[in-house]
């Protein structure tokens, strides 16, 4: 699978203080990328982003996804500098809306929030390039700031986005866009139609997250795999059986990555659940010839 990405997320439920072991190993194996959560009351992803580049020397590491509303785009572009000044070519930043309840919440729910994740990738994006920005925005108030050490060379922005309007937007304003677990490839064909009606060139990534579980045993593939298909489901508001996951034996699993990659996927980004996930990382691996 020629110039794939192939990732892994660090799950939110996994502890922070192993994700530098994690992260060597994943890099060891042969893994592209390594994908850090922003989850309300879970770990910070800038932080964990750090975390992973410093215990590693090659591995790209994305942060899926940092939530507007919770985020000065002013503070975000400052931290994605000193990253992407330490660890040149090394990072992606996923923004969002955030989950609407929890941005509730946290007493940051924003009167528009497409106004506000537009507003913020557009002012991030301008501040990484090196310029100075003032902009007076439905939710965004910047007044001529600039960074002292942009990086030489900006990480990817990317809109970690489901609905067809932000998936417009991500298509107007982003590097790239990050769809979330559950989506197969007939919906990738939608995605794509989406993003170029929004104005997205050739070089508009496509990140795909699924969730994956391997193994020679379908009814134990189907029991680790039940709790997450079953909630994405009612999230997506689809039937459960029509979650897509990237699963079962090791070649039918690859079978599911090229399939996400003829569907426009430039990276795929696996969230596996059930015992041993590096392990089932490297039979992956091995089952597309890495």
């Amino acid at each position: 699978m020629t110039n794939l990405r192939i990732g892994v997320m660090y799950d939110r439920d996994w502890a922070p203080e192993e994700l530098p072991g994690f992260a060597r190993r994943a890099e060891a194996l042969g893994v592209d990328d390594l994908w850090v959560v922003e989850d309300l009351g879970w770990t910070g992803g800038v932080s964990a982003a750090a975390v992973a580049l410093g215990a590693t020397e090659r591995l790209r590491v994305g942060i899926g996804i940092t939530p507007a509303p919770l985020r000065s785009p002013a503070l975000l572009a400052m931290e994605l500098a000193t990253l992407a000044r330490v660890f040149p070519g090394r990072l992606v930043s996923g923004i969002g809306h955030g989950v609407r309840e929890w941005m509730e919440q946290a007493g940051v729910a924003p009167r528009s929030p497409l106004a506000l994740l537009e507003e913020t990738i557009t002012v991030v994006r301008a501040l990484l390039r090196g310029e100075r920005v003032t902009v007076e925005g439905r939710e965004v108030r910047i007044e001529d700031i600039g960074l002292v050490h942009p990086p030489a060379e900006p990480p990817p922005v990317v809109a970690g986005v489901v609905r067809p309007r932000s998936l417009e937007l991500s298509g107007r304003v982003a590097d790239g866009t990050l769809i979330a677990e559950g989506h197969g490839p007939r919906d990738l064909e939608r995605v794509r139609a989406l993003l170029a009606k929004g104005g997205a060139g050739e070089d508009h990534t496509l990140s795909v997250f699924a969730f994956a579980c391997v193994g020679d045993d379908p009814d134990a593939v189907a029991r680790a795999l039940h709790p997450s298909t079953e909630g994405h489901g009612a999230w997506l508001g689809r039937p459960q059986e029509e979650v897509f996951t990237v699963s079962g034996s090791a070649r039918q699993a690859a079978g599911k990555i090229s399939a996400l990659r003829s569907a426009g996927a430039d990276t795929v980004v696996l969230r596996f659940v059930g015992p041993e996930p590096l392990r089932q990382v490297e039979a992956v691996l091995g089952a597309v010839g890495r």
